[in-house]
């Protein structure tokens, strides 16, 4: 599946109907709580998740991981939050309010993933969309070898679906014994082996013409999609997939359905994307609510 067609001007002011049905009336939209941190650029991190999560009709709970020193180029440096303040953030949200899908991206320390790993196994049946940020898009680590250690024993068993680039699928899947890179397929295998009930592995690092995203379940491949591949670098895109796949699951889709309308609206956020500062560009999550017939709102 492609989707290159352009977006064109709504008059109405109405976003696409592929996206109308999250603004259906409702007496309260889904609830989506994500554990990451916070980015002052607002292109990554909870502010990702919180945009993408609003765009798509959810109500956006949000607990902070860690606090970041950084610009759209790269993280220069992160400071985690006491697991303790983790642990009380997401108890009294959770105590106070129901939650359709978890969300997590940047954890920030061995302790914190302790602490959600948990907050969310008294929560079994409502689905983990894991994003295992390892790296920044310069390759700031932002995850050391114990944190990895620890993401597979606590955190892939309690997960729905993983997201990971190639790069994280292969060094989340990396064993000692291993003395040449594995092959996605492998890596995929191994991380359902270690608990994950989906994991959805994106091909942006991949020398490939387009980029081809894969979902794989305990069977094998689910779905392939491809798509054009954009000749900027994007500040944030790996949030707001997976912010937008916890927001379809949130809004009742089935998971292989919801990873599709995800990838889509990914994709178009990416297409519209802009450049606010030195770095790379920031996905526009509002997209649709813009005039994309004004010079300047869109970049095509």
């Amino acid at each position: 599946m492609s989707y290159n067609e352009p977006l064109h001007h709504n008059p109405s002011g109405e976003p696409p109907a592929t996206h109308r049905r999250y603004f259906a009336a409702m007496s309260s939209p889904p609830i989506v709580l994500a554990f990451a941190a916070a980015d002052p650029t607002g292109g990554a991190g909870v502010q990702a998740d919180l945009l993408t999560l609003a765009a798509m009709g959810c109500h956006a709970l949000s607990v902070i991981t860690a606090i970041t020193v950084q610009d759209t180029a790269g993280v220069e440096n992160l400071q985690a939050i006491d697991p303790d303040w983790v642990v009380d953030q997401a108890r009294l949200v959770l105590e106070d309010m129901p939650v359709a899908a978890f969300k997590i991206g940047v954890v920030g320390s061995i302790e914190n993933i302790a602490a959600i790993a948990e907050v969310v196994s008294d929560y079994p049946d409502v689905p983990l969309i894991f994003d295992p940020v390892l790296a920044s898009g310069r390759g700031d680590e932002l995850a050391t070898e114990d944190m990895i250690s620890t993401m597979r024993e606590l955190l892939l068993p309690q997960t729905t679906i993983l997201t990971p680039n190639s790069r994280e699928a292969r060094r989340l899947a990396q064993s000692d014994e291993d003395e040449d890179e594995i092959a996605l397929a492998g890596a995929a295998e191994r991380l359902i082996g270690l608990g994950c009930e989906y994991v959805l592995i994106t091909g942006t690092h991949e020398n490939t013409p387009q980029v081809v995203n894969t979902l794989y379940g305990s069977e094998g491949v689910l779905r392939s999609d491809s798509w054009e591949r954009l000749p900027e670098t994007y500040h944030g895109s790996g949030c707001t997939l997976a912010a937008a796949i916890a927001a379809t699951l949130a809004n009742g889709l089935e998971l292989p359905e919801a990873v599709r309308e995800a990838q889509e609206y990914t994709w178009q956020t990416l297409n519209a994307g802009f450049r606010p500062g030195m770095g790379q560009y920031i996905p526009d999550r509002f997209f649709w609510a813009r005039d994309m017939d004004e010079p300047g709102a869109g970049k095509r």
